[in-house]
């Protein structure tokens, strides 16, 4: 049996980089939680709200009309609505009446029911597709582990620091807001883990002021499948992303880099 015949079919995922206003420095907070250890996929790992692209998803993505009409790229938005409610608690991507009260009653019956479809209904409310920014798109085709995310970044704004937020303690163990930089430090110290994706998402992520600035240099930025490779150089092996979708640092070696 060949090595193509071994990789699992990838999954669609969606993730959700989640702003807010900084609390004690100029820079923007993203939101990030720890996956819990049991997790097979990148368990133990800091990383941004999200998950895979559930049928329901799909479901609820071919009743409206999305982004220009395209049925995957609504689904995949939906999803990275519908994983941050339910593991964060926070409402994004939605319009209508809310607050923390309604967001929490959102989400406890998002936990039940395990598809947004319902909550819109119950809670009177509309998708709000726009409000999530196409950002990147990863496939790690390869990597040491043994489910293959096709993952659609998105960014998104919260505005205000004043939020409530609650763990999902059945995928993850905690939930912190922190600057892109001071996570990049963090993981220097040994405080979090980072896999390869996450930390080349924070570099790219770092370089901006506010969420204005990240917003319009993903706008202007393609969206390519970022799958990354192994090239063998003089001074040894490195893990090499492209060069020209935005990321400031496009390759690692390959004995430094956490693929899992």
């Amino acid at each position: 049996m060949n090595a193509e015949a071994d990789t699992p079919d990838p999954i669609p995922a969606a993730t959700l980089v989640v702003f807010r206003k900084g609390r004690a420095a100029p820079e923007p907070e993203i939101l990030m939680t720890i996956r819990s250890r049991t997790m097979s996929f990148a368990g133990g790992m800091a990383v941004f709200p999200g998950g895979r692209v559930d049928p329901e998803d799909y479901e609820l993505a071919a009743e409206i009309s999305g982004p220009a009409g395209d049925p995957e790229e609504t689904a995949h938005r939906i999803a990275a609505i519908r994983e941050t409610l339910e593991e964060t608690g926070l409402a994004l991507g939605l319009k209508g009446a809310m607050d923390a009260q309604r967001a929490a009653s959102a989400r406890e019956l998002l936990l039940q029911k395990r598809a947004l479809g319902p909550v819109l209904e119950a809670f009177d409310l509309a998708l709000d597709l726009d409000a999530l920014t196409p950002f990147a798109r990863w496939l790690p085709l390869g990597l040491a582990h043994n489910r293959i995310f096709d993952t659609m970044f998105y960014l998104a704004d919260l505005g205000t620091g004043a939020v409530d937020i609650e763990v999902d303690a059945t995928e993850n163990t905690h939930l912190f807001w922190v600057s892109a930089a001071e996570a990049l430090r963090m993981a220097e110290r040994g405080d979090i883990s980072l896999i390869f994706p996450t930390r080349r998402n924070l570099e790219r992520l770092a370089q901006f002021a506010t969420f204005d600035e990240a917003r319009d240099h993903a706008r202007q930025t393609p969206v390519r499948v970022i799958t990354p490779e192994v090239v063998e150089e003089a001074d040894g092996s490195y893990l090499t992303i492209p060069d020209d979708l935005g990321y400031p640092v496009t390759r690692e070696e390959l004995t430094s880099a956490n693929r899992s």
